[in-house]
């Protein structure tokens, strides 16, 4: 489980400098712009950070398990 908690985290930090830095072969790609679309610049960025505060405390429980 350690391993996977391990995971979770790189995944999130991750997933933070995709929003922060906005490479732009990942910010144009078509999903991304699906969510531009329909969320906005902003909106994306708050998806962003959602979605790695999920997996940041994904990977805190694994390790406590």
């Amino acid at each position: 489980m350690k391993s996977w908690a391990i995971l979770s985290i790189l995944y999130a930090a991750l997933v933070v400098v995709i929003a922060v830095v906005k490479p732009p072969q990942i910010w144009r790609m078509k999903k991304i712009e699906l969510f531009k679309k329909f969320l906005g610049d902003t909106g994306t960025e708050i998806f962003f950070y959602i979605w790695a505060l999920i997996f940041l405390v994904l990977g805190v429980w694994l390790f406590t398990r």
